[in-house]
């Protein structure tokens, strides 16, 4: 995208300059980003820009638009522009600090959620591995009020991330974050451990967009991508409450390898092996018996 010389003067003139510039060739910016970032620069929601559309725009305002609209345009995530991304249905604060979380991440929550409902646990012992942003200690804090969360985490500029967020969501008196790698800080026995760690290749992150703008700590797996999973299943037997829960998310085509794994770490255990809504292997369920 070319550097755009004349500022929109209006809302219909911002919303068309975004249409334009989405149908550049090759571009990642799509109209609906561009008008998901006017709306963040108005401070209005995307349908009251349609229904104002005549509504003139300051100068200052139009400068901001088109500076994130060519920032779009070169690829950097929606979420960093705007600052959030909503998991959940809740509203998360990014930067580019944090893994920006992703969809499929909420079938994790699910799993959780399900499990503690069908074993009518009141107060849930959980712990969250690596939990960038706090997005899925937050949800389960805000989903189960009588649990007791622990979130470890070893990147300090993402540990309070997940404070900011545990606060924005009033659960900061019930999401213990701990600095540290893996389960080093904390001893157990948990009823629940949920992990979403890094699982990409470390040799292939340099070739993906998502190495570009998202910190390298919550990419990196390692040189098989499973190198931090290994290491939380060396720790887990020893951590996990017997009739636990251990419930991991995976790169697609690590299910069967990680589910070979998991049964080596716990021998008898229910080790099921689940899809995400697009139906590729996403998360590995190990539970254990009383």
């Amino acid at each position: 995208m070319a550097r755009t010389e004349a500022l929109p003067e209006t809302i219909a003139g911002a919303l068309a300059l975004g249409y334009e510039c989405s149908r550049t060739p090759g571009t990642p910016l799509t109209s609906t980003t561009a008008q998901a970032l006017l709306a963040h620069v108005v401070g209005r929601g995307r349908a009251w820009l349609f229904a104002h559309s005549e509504e003139p725009l300051s100068p200052a305002d139009a400068r901001r638009f088109v500076d994130l609209l060519e920032r779009a345009a070169a690829g950097e995530p929606l979420a960093h522009l705007v600052g959030e991304r909503e998991f959940y249905t809740l509203p998360f604060t990014v930067t580019p600090d944090v893994l920006i979380p992703r969809p499929e991440t909420e079938s994790l929550v699910d799993v959780v959620l399900e499990w503690v409902e069908r074993r009518d646990l009141r107060a849930p012992r959980i712990v969250d591995v690596g939990t960038g942003s706090g997005a899925i200690a937050v949800t389960l804090a805000v989903k189960l009020p009588a649990a007791h969360i622990a979130a470890v985490e070893i990147s300090e500029p993402a540990i309070r991330v997940a404070q900011a967020n545990a606060a924005r969501h009033g659960v900061a008196d019930r999401v213990g974050l701990v600095l540290g790698s893996l389960l080093d800080p904390l001893a157990g026995p948990f009823d629940v451990i949920v992990a979403n760690l890094p699982y990409i290749n470390q040799e292939e992150i340099d070739a993906l967009e998502v190495g570009r703008w998202e910190p390298r700590v919550a990419l990196d797996g390692g040189s098989d991508g499973l190198r931090l999973i290994a290491g939380l299943l060396e720790q887990a037997p020893e951590r996990l409450a017997p009739g636990g829960l251990l419930a991991l998310e995976i790169g697609y085509d690590q299910g069967p390898r990680v589910v070979q794994m998991c049964r080596a770490a716990f021998p008898g255990a229910r080790v099921t092996l689940l899809p995400d809504l697009a139906g590729l292997d996403r998360i590995v369920k190990v539970e254990t018996d009383a």
